[in-house]
């Protein structure tokens, strides 16, 4: 099929490259200039797993081009994916969809022949019949369809997620609209390992927020838990896996941590949370504003666990955090929550240098005012506490990390915040670990 992709952000780069590898013949429109130019040499704007490598297999051989004009996406595409952004409105209550809203009525009249458009950005209930009541009055020809098909990616790993997702969602309205999904993700069907979803677009608007909003009610649940482990002296790590070991429930999701962040589930909460609120839903509203305030209050726990491990003011600490991306596989530091910790340790007048081996300089461009390091040994030096803020493999699964690190700081203190390390590795190499919810691990050495 001919697609277009029109936003190549964090979710429209992904399923670009996605959809060439899948073989369609793919333009991605890309409004910002120096982006598009980036993209146009077959490597990312950001970090993403796997993402370089499909650009650079796809743009070259012609597959994937990418463009700034609208214009030759609508002459060239018969199915049009929109990826823009939803970012919160300045009010914390609702999404912002005025990209979307923009990209279908900027689109919609360049449509001279019938074609789909599909939607794949999260977008408040309602947001679907608003567009189709655009693409009424403005589309450019009789056939114009509209389908709504959320994405359930995981940020580093939203190339395997666009290749191999778990499912596809389909509001849509009409037989020709199902037929167009049909073939658009006909290789991945062809598998039958993953269930297709054809509903009405309202349904699927519910249905995304509701698959964010609970498995950040997950987070923040065993969050809660380790609070409690913290107030008993019990050991949350167990508490999770014992929890998880019911089918019903499982282990995804239930590690405890600094909360949710990124991109998608803390505006996806709040945006839900409201709209719910607005609607009448007030049990469902007190639920969600509970999981919010959970997963913001773990925050000063983690600050206050890195002021007890320090066993002095914070004042007097040289604090080595090591992540500053929402988590591991991505270079995203939206709504981080490491880099949030991090900031809290700076204002409590530490001498705080952070270090991450993919997002220092979108890190640096958000917070000047902060220190990084370009390299691991810079920031471990000398330092009197080492936070693990985000669970990139570098620091959970190099055996020679805990003994290299215990040679550059002051103190052999690690404050491990996304429970991620081998306890007994580090604690053998001299080390004390403390984490969210457990009982401090002494050094063996």
């Amino acid at each position: 099929m001919r697609v277009s992709v029109i936003g190549c952000g964090h979710l429209g780069a992904p399923h670009a490259a996605a959809m060439a590898e899948l073989g369609h013949e793919v333009i991605g429109v890309e409004l910002n200039p120096e982006t598009c130019k980036i993209l146009q040499t077959g490597r990312g704007a950001f970090h993403e797993k796997g993402l370089d490598e499909l650009l650079d297999k796809h743009v070259h051989t012609g597959r994937l081009r990418f463009t700034t004009d609208l214009h030759e996406a609508a002459a060239t595409a018969d199915l049009h994916f929109i990826g823009v952004g939803t970012p919160l409105r300045s009010d914390g209550r609702g999404y912002d969809v005025g990209q979307v809203v923009g990209a279908v009525r900027s689109l919609a009249p360049l449509l001279t022949r019938p074609a789909t458009i599909v939607g794949k950005s999260t977008v408040t209930v309602g947001t679907v019949a608003r567009l189709q009541e655009i693409i009424r009055e403005h589309a450019g020809s009789e056939g114009v369809d509209l389908v709504w098909n959320p994405e359930f990616l995981r940020e580093g790993h939203a190339v395997e997620d666009s290749l191999y997702p778990d499912r596809i969602v389909a509001g849509l309205a009409s037989p020709e609209a199902e037929n167009a999904i049909r073939e658009v993700y006909a290789p991945i069907l062809a598998r039958g390992d993953a269930e297709l979803i054809v509903t009405d677009p309202a349904t699927a608007e519910v249905l995304k927020s509701a698959a964010n909003a609970y498995l950040s009610t997950k987070i923040s649940y065993i969050n809660a838990m380790a609070e409690v482990c913290e107030i008993t002296g019990a050991d949350v790590a167990t508490v999770a896996h014992g929890i998880g070991i019911d089918p019903r429930i499982g282990h995804g999701g239930m590690r405890p941590g600094i909360g949710y962040g990124g991109g998608c589930l803390p505006k996806d909460v709040a945006a839900f949370t409201h709209r719910v609120g607005e609607i009448g839903a007030t049990g469902a509203a007190a639920l969600l504003n509970a999981v919010e305030h959970i997963n913001h209050a773990r925050l000063d726990a983690a600050r206050d666990l890195v002021e007890t491990a320090h066993g002095r003011p914070l004042d007097t600490a040289t604090i080595a955090v090591l992540g500053a991306s929402f988590k591991a596989g991505t270079s995203d530091v939206r709504n981080s929550p490491a880099l949030r910790l991090a900031g809290l340790l700076h204002s409590s007048a530490a001498r705080t240098i952070i270090h991450d081996p993919e997002s220092v300089p979108a890190a640096r461009r958000l917070h000047p005012e902060y220190t990084y390091a370009d390299n691991i040994g810079t920031a471990l030096r000398d330092a009197d506490v080492v936070v693990l803020a985000t669970e990139w493999p570098q620091y959970t699964r190099d055996a020679d990390l805990p003994t290299a690190a215990a040679r550059a700081v002051r103190r052999k203190v690690l404050v491990d915040v996304r429970t991620a390390v081998d306890i007994d590795a580090w604690a053998a190499a001299g080390w004390t670990v403390h984490q969210l919810g457990r009982p401090a691990q002494q050094s063996t050495a």
